[in-house]
C-alpha cells in the first residue's frame, strides 16, 4: 500500500506519460520524480526539515505541484494558502498554522502578496532574507518559487524521505463553512491518501484518465481531488490558473480531456459555447452539461459525492457514471468503506431512527487528525466521532441524503425550515438557474428569504405562485432578491456562499420597502 508521497512518486518514477499539464507547461511522471527530488535538496539546504510547516501561495499549475510534492517528500507539512486572502487574513492563517517558511509568488490576479504583508506587518525588508517578526514569531524565511538556494545534500533529503511515516502530518488545509472563522485542518499522509484512494472509483478516475480540474489547489477539491488523485491513479491532471470559457475549451480540446470535474455552472457556461470545440473525448462521469443528451442521466439519478476538508474530500458517493436505485435518487450515495456515519438529534445528541433528519457525525481512517490550536476533546465526541455540522438522513439501504447545515436551519411559526430543501424546490421552477436561501429576521420572527438567479422575465409574484406548487406554505419565501448572474452571489475566500452577507442583502431588500 502506498501511504506516503515519497513512496507514491517513487512508484511512478519510470512513467514517461504526462502527470500535470497547464496552459504553458507540462511535466511527466519521470520528470516529476527527478525534479521534486532535486528541489527537495534545495529545501533541506534552506533549513526545511521533517515537520516544518511551509506555506504556499501560488496559482494552479506545474510549478505549484512541483514545489508542494518536493516539500512533502521530505516530511515537511504543507500549508496551502488561498490566493484570494486579504493581508490580514493571510497573516492570521500564517500565525494559526505556525508557518515557519513561506513560498509565495509576487503577484496573482492583482494581489501582491509580499507587498501586502510588508505593509500589514510594517516589515519593509520582508522577503530579502531571514526574518524575525513580533506578529509572526514562527516565520523565519520568505521565498519566491524561483529564488530557493541551489541544490544541496541529496543523501540528507533521501534520509528524510525514508523517515516519513503514514502517520506523520502531511498538510494543514484551511476551511470554513458558510459562516465562521477558517480553521486549519490537519491530515496525515495515510489519512489523506487513503481518502483519495477510496474516492477514485466513484469519481471514475483510473490510469487512462485525462482529468480536467480548475479548482484551486489550496482547496481539498483541488489538492486531493486533483493532484493526489492523478498521482494515485497514474492519471494526467489538466488544470489552469484562470479559467475562462475560451481558454478552457481550447485546453479540453488540445489535451483530449476525458473527465471534466469542474464546477456545474462552469460546465453550463462552456456548454453554451461547446460547438466551437471538439469535446468528443469526454466520457461519462464528467459533469453532464458537457455530455451529449443521450449520455445524461435523469435528474437525481447520479450521486452528489459528499465530503468536506475534515474528511479530505468525499466520504460518501456512488459511481459517477452509474444510476443509483430509484429510491436513492437525490442522495449522496453511500459512505465509503471504513467510514462510519451516524445521525444524531441536534439537541439531545442521541442517535435517531432511520429516515429521520439530524446532524451527521463521521468516524473512520480518513477523518482529520486535528485542528490547529484546538484540543482533541474539543473536536471529537468521546467515542471518536467528528460532528460535521451537516444535516442529513440515512435511508434503510444506507444511502445518505443531505439537508443543509445545522447553523442554517431555522423555524418559521414553529416549523423547521431546511434551506437546502427550499433551494431544491425553487431550482425546479422554469427559468431558474440557481437559488440560495436563508432566514431573514422580521418583526414577528424569522422569514424565508431567497436570492434567485433567473431569467429577466421572472417576477417575485410569479416565483411565489410557482413555489406554492412545489413547497409547503411555510417554506415559500416571503423575501425575494432576483439576480441575473451568479456573480451576484456573495462568497467567502473558500468559494462557499457567505450566509451572513446573503442575509444582509435580503434584509436590505426588505428595509428598502419591497422585495425585488
Amino acid at each position: 500500500m502506498i501511504d506516503t508521497v515519497d513512496s507514491l512518486l517513487t512508484v511512478r518514477a519510470s512513467a514517461a506519460k504526462d502527470a500535470i499539464v497547464d496552459p504553458v507547461d507540462r511535466i511527466s511522471y519521470a520528470e516529476l520524480d527527478a525534479e521534486t527530488r532535486f528541489l527537495a535538496t534545495s529545501f533541506v539546504t534552506a533549513g526545511v526539515g521533517k515537520g516544518s510547516h511551509v506555506g504556499l501561495v501560488m496559482p494552479n499549475g506545474v510549478s505549484w505541484v512541483r514545489t508542494a510534492l518536493a516539500l512533502l517528500r521530505i516530511g515537511a507539512v504543507l500549508v496551502p494558502l488561498s490566493t484570494l486572502l486579504a493581508p490580514r487574513e493571510l497573516v492570521s492563517q500564517l500565525r494559526v498554522a505556525g508557518v515557519r517558511h513561506l513560498v509565495a509568488v509576487d503577484e496573482f490576479r492583482g494581489h501582491r502578496y509580499l507587498d501586502a504583508l510588508r505593509a500589514e506587518l510594517s516589515a519593509p525588508g520582508l522577503g530579502e532574507g531571514p526574518v524575525c517578526l513580533e506578529n509572526l514569531p514562527a516565520l523565519r524565511d520568505v521565498w519566491h518559487p524561483d529564488s530557493l538556494p541551489a541544490s544541496g545534500d541529496a543523501d540528507t533529503a533521501d534520509a528524510l524521505a525514508a523517515s516519513v511515516d503514514p502517520s506523520d502530518d502531511m498538510v494543514v488545509m484551511f476551511t470554513s463553512g458558510s459562516s465562521g472563522t477558517p480553521k486549519g485542518v490537519k491530515h496525515s499522509h495515510g489519512s489523506a491518501l487513503g481518502a483519495v484512494r477510496a474516492s477514485l472509483q466513484p469519481r471514475c478516475i483510473d490510469s487512462d484518465t485525462r482529468l480536467y480540474l480548475p479548482m484551486p489547489f489550496f482547496w481539498v477539491g483541488g489538492f486531493g481531488g486533483g493532484v493526489l488523485s492523478a498521482l494515485l491513479a497514474g492519471a494526467t491532471l489538466v488544470t489552469e490558473p484562470i479559467p475562462t470559457p475560451e481558454s478552457t475549451l481550447r485546453l479540453l480540446e488540445r489535451e483530449r480531456v476525458t473527465l471534466f470535474r469542474g464546477w456545474p455552472d462552469q460546465a453550463e457556461a462552456l456548454a453554451r459555447q461547446a460547438d466551437s470545440a471538439d469535446l468528443s473525448a469526454l466520457r461519462q462521469g464528467s459533469l453532464e452539461a458537457l455530455l451529449p443528451p443521450a449520455q445524461r442521466a435523469a435528474p437525481g439519478a447520479r450521486a452528489r459525492l459528499f465530503g468536506m476538508t475534515e474528511s479530505f474530500g468525499p466520504y460518501c458517493g456512488f459511481a459517477a457514471d452509474t444510476d443509483m436505485p430509484a429510491s436513492a435518487h437525490g442522495s449522496c450515495g453511500k459512505p465509503f468503506a471504513g467510514m462510519e456515519v451516524r445521525v444524531v438529534d441536534v439537541d439531545t445528541r442521541e442517535p435517531v431512527e432511520t429516515g429521520r433528519v439530524g446532524e451527521l457525525q463521521v468516524r473512520g481512517p480518513h477523518t482529520l487528525r486535528g485542528i490547529c490550536r484546538r484540543a482533541r476533546e474539543e473536536i471529537f465526541t468521546e467515542d471518536g466521532y467528528y460532528p460535521t455540522g451537516d444535516l442529513g438522513h440515512l435511508d434503510a439501504d444506507g444511502f445518505m441524503f443531505y439537508h443543509g447545515r445545522t447553523d442554517d436551519m431555522f423555524k418559521v411559526s414553529g416549523a423547521t425550515v431546511y434551506p437546502s430543501e427550499v433551494e431544491a424546490g425553487i431550482r425546479t421552477l422554469d427559468d431558474v438557474d440557481a437559488a440560495f436561501v436563508t432566514n431573514v429576521p422580521g418583526p414577528t420572527g424569522d422569514r424565508v428569504g431567497a436570492l434567485v438567479v433567473c431569467a429577466p422575465s421572472l417576477t417575485t409574484e410569479a416565483l411565489t405562485t410557482a413555489a406554492r406548487n412545489v413547497l409547503s406554505a411555510y417554506k415559500v419565501p416571503t423575501v425575494w432578491l432576483l439576480a441575473r448572474s451568479r456573480d451576484a452571489v456573495p462568497r467567502g475566500t473558500t468559494g462557499k456562499v457567505d450566509i451572513s452577507r446573503l442575509r444582509d442583502m435580503l434584509l436590505t431588500a426588505t428595509t428598502d420597502g419591497e422585495t425585488r
